[in-house]
């Protein structure tokens, strides 16, 4: 984890004039230079914290992929918990603990984390740090429904296989997953992504869907934003 007090400080950065996008990649690439894959998570959090940044996919809310799942599926979380992967600063966390579910939402980021819990004083979810490709033992198949939105795709390529693993092992028997991501062709060779994000193939996608955990539902949809980008939402049950 990146010790802000210590770790080597890039040039600010302005976020009136740079994408984000763009800031994002370039932290990201500073710290696989750096052999520490995760560590702009919190350097771009802290940058966001200062000032400094704009976090790409803060969207002020839920996803709308999520909120339309929501609408959809009308999940009850009564009596049920549920654990949100990547929490960033707790929109998604938010709705999933409004539906009912005892909420545990993590993130690898502490600046996130507190973030998250400051725009939302009165939450009814739980924030805590926690590292997806090292998860506390006691989360293994102990949640009901899972929600990973834009964390798996957010990791290079070489990690994913781990981290599409470590988030199935979350789901308990008789719970379910959804998982949101951004979309790319099976063709499309991995040399030819400039991640972040590296977005999932339907291979990537399928990956998730191991042993008794099973694919019930897949869509893919063109982005509001960018009709040529297309985004994943799918579904998965334990038996």
């Amino acid at each position: 984890m990146t010790d802000r007090d210590t770790e080597p400080t890039s040039p600010a950065i302005d976020p009136q004039s740079v994408d984000p996008d763009v800031a994002a990649r370039r932290l990201a690439h500073e710290s696989l230079e750096k052999d520490d894959p995760t560590a702009w998570f919190e350097r771009l959090y802290s940058a966001a914290e200062d000032g400094q940044a704009v976090v790409p996919w803060d969207r002020g809310g839920a996803h709308p992929l999520l909120s339309d799942w929501v609408q959809t599926a009308e999940p009850d979380g009564t009596g049920k918990q549920a654990l949100v992967v990547g929490a960033g600063t707790g929109w998604d966390a938010e709705l999933v603990a409004d539906l009912g579910y005892e909420t545990t939402a993590f993130d690898i980021s502490p600046t996130a984390i507190e973030t998250a819990k400051r725009a939302h004083p009165n939450t009814k979810a739980t924030y805590q740090t926690a590292d997806l490709l090292n998860p506390p033992t006691d989360w293994h198949r102990a949640f009901d429904l899972v929600v990973e939105i834009y964390t798996v795709q957010a990791l290079p390529i070489a990690l994913q296989a781990e981290a599409t693993k470590r988030v199935g092992e979350f789901v308990r028997v008789g719970g379910s997953l959804l998982v949101i991501a951004a979309a790319r062709a099976d063709d499309e060779p991995d040399s030819a992504v400039e991640g972040p994000p590296w977005p999932l193939t339907r291979a990537g996608i399928d990956a998730f869907a191991i042993g008794d955990l099973r694919l019930i539902q897949l869509d893919r949809s063109p982005s509001p934003n960018d009709p040529a980008l297309y985004r994943w939402r799918a579904e998965y049950l334990r038996d």
